[in-house]
C-alpha cells in the first residue's frame, strides 16, 4: 500500500487527521528531518514527535525547549547503554524489545517522579532486521514483567517485515492486536494492553482498520528526507 498526499507539511497534516478516529494518536516521524518542519507540524496541531536516535532527540529538544507541550516518543532500537538518556529525553518508549532491556529501565525509572510510559515491540514473523519478543517469549516472560513497578507498560509495538502483501499485513496487525487481548485476558497488575502502536506511512491505513491506538508517521508527512 502507498499512500501519496500533497500540499505543505500543514495541508498533509490536515488530510490525515480529518478522517482519523478519535482513537488514534498521529505521532509525527521527524528522524532527520530539520526543525523548521517540525515547526510547522507544531503549528498544525501535532503535538506527538517520534525520533529514532537519543542523540538527535537531546539536540532537537534544545532547539525547541520553548515548545513545552511536546510529547517525545522513542521509535528506534534502544541500546542498553542509553537507557538512562533515553528515560531523561522521552516520556513513550515505544521500542523496549526484551525482557533485559525492560528490568534496567524499570531499576533506572525508580529514581523518576514520572513513570515512562512504553509499549513492548514483538516480532510476529521471523526478520532479521527488526527487534523484539517473539510471541511465545513474551508470553513465556509477561510474568516477570509485571514485576516492573516503576514502568507503565501500555502495550504492544509492532513493525511487519518488508515485502509483505497488503493481506499479509492486515493479519500481522491483526495478529498483534489479538495477542494484546491474550495479554489483557490474564489480569496482570502491571501489564495494561490498551495501546497498539503500529502503522507506518506504507500501511497506518491497514494499522487503524486493525486497531492501532498510534500511528508513526514520517515520509507521508514530510517527504523523503
Amino acid at each position: 500500500m502507498t499512500v501519496h498526499l500533497v500540499g505543505t507539511i500543514s495541508e498533509r497534516i490536515a488530510q490525515i487527521q480529518a478522517p482519523l478516529p478519535l482513537s488514534v494518536r498521529l505521532i509525527a516521524v521527524t528522524k532527520q528531518v530539520p526543525i523548521e518542519a517540525m515547526r510547522e507540524a507544531y503549528a498544525a496541531g501535532v503535538r506527538d514527535f517520534g525520533e529514532s536516535k537519543v542523540q538527535e532527540a537531546e539536540s532537537k529538544q534544545r532547539e525547541l525547549a520553548d515548545l513545552p507541550d511536546i510529547v517525545w516518543h522513542l521509535i528506534g532500537h534502544l541500546q542498553m547503554n542509553k537507557a538512562q538518556r533515553a528515560l531523561q529525553c522521552f516520556q513513550w518508549i515505544h521500542s523496549v524489545d526484551s525482557l533485559k532491556l525492560t528490568l534496567r529501565l524499570d531499576r533506572l525509572a525508580a529514581q523518576l517522579t514520572q513513570k515512562p510510559q512504553i509499549c513492548l515491540q514483538v516480532k510476529l514473523l521471523p526478520d532479521p532486521n527488526k527487534y523484539g519478543w517473539t510471541p511465545a517469549e513474551l508470553l513465556t516472560d509477561l510474568a516477570e514483567l509485571d514485576h516492573c513497578q516503576h514502568l507503565q507498560i501500555k502495550g504492544l509495538m509492532t513493525i511487519p517485515p518488508m515485502g509483505l502483501s497488503h493481506t499479509e499485513v492486515l493479519e500481522l496487525f491483526e495478529q498483534n492486536r489479538q495477542l494484546a487481548a491474550t495479554i489483557r485476558s490474564q489480569n496482570y497488575q502491571q501489564i495494561q494492553m490498551q495501546e497498539l502502536s503500529m502503522g507506518m506511512s506504507g500501511d497506518f491505513p491497514l494499522a487503524i482498520q486493525a486497531g492501532a491506538t498510534l500511528i508513526r508517521l514520517g515520509r507521508v508527512l514530510f517527504g523523503d528526507s
